[in-house]
């Protein structure tokens, strides 16, 4: 008799441990569901922005301490929200389509999630040392390539700001992540 009332008692220990592992694993489930129910109504249900759906633009030059400085702005063109995170892709190229220098680097900065409505932008910085004052090997541009995060194909935008340095020790150019709005 001992052994079938310690039989019942293991039966009775697994069964528990086996009821209350399914409640748990049930929280996490519900846990999850409504996570993601969050993260969908706090982004309206957007997807990510695509190339085809977006205007690329290039802003006004703000020079500063021998710097350009100019916004990069991405605008939602289509009728859907959609959604941009991190740094846009970009890349200066001559008039045959030929890049001219390295691509710009990406700032350190954490980058957030924006949701653009339709007609909404987001911009990144684009920054330089000028150089006429850096005496880095400059070249004028006929164009920026611009490519939103997580997408392939680029956007090409006519540029109209001067020279960039292409070459030599002070030739970087920094994108900085993407925020709201069309600039600072």
């Amino acid at each position: 008799m001992a052994k079938t009332s310690q039989s019942l008692r293991r039966a009775a220990l697994l069964a528990s441990a086996v009821a209350v592992l399914g409640s748990l694993t049930a929280c996490g489930t519900a846990h999850r569901t409504e996570t993601a129910s969050r993260q969908l109504s706090a982004t309206g249900g957007a997807t990510r922005c695509h190339t085809s759906e977006l205007r690329a633009s290039v802003g006004r030059t703000d020079p500063g301490a021998g710097q350009r400085n100019l916004p990069v702005v991405l605008t939602n063109v289509s009728s859907r929200s959609c959604t941009l995170h991190g740094h846009p892709g970009a890349a200066f190229v001559d008039a045959s389509g030929r890049r001219l220098g390295p691509d710009p680097e990406r700032t350190p900065d954490a980058p957030a999630t924006v949701t653009l409505a339709p007609g909404e932008s987001a911009w990144a910085g684009l920054r330089y040392a000028s150089p006429e004052v850096s005496g880095a090997r400059a070249a004028t541009p006929a164009a920026l390539l611009v490519t939103p995060p997580d997408e392939r194909e680029s956007l090409r935008v006519r540029w109209t700001a001067g020279e960039v340095p292409v070459g030599g020790n002070a030739a970087s150019v920094y994108l900085t992540a993407l925020a709201a709005g069309s600039g600072p």
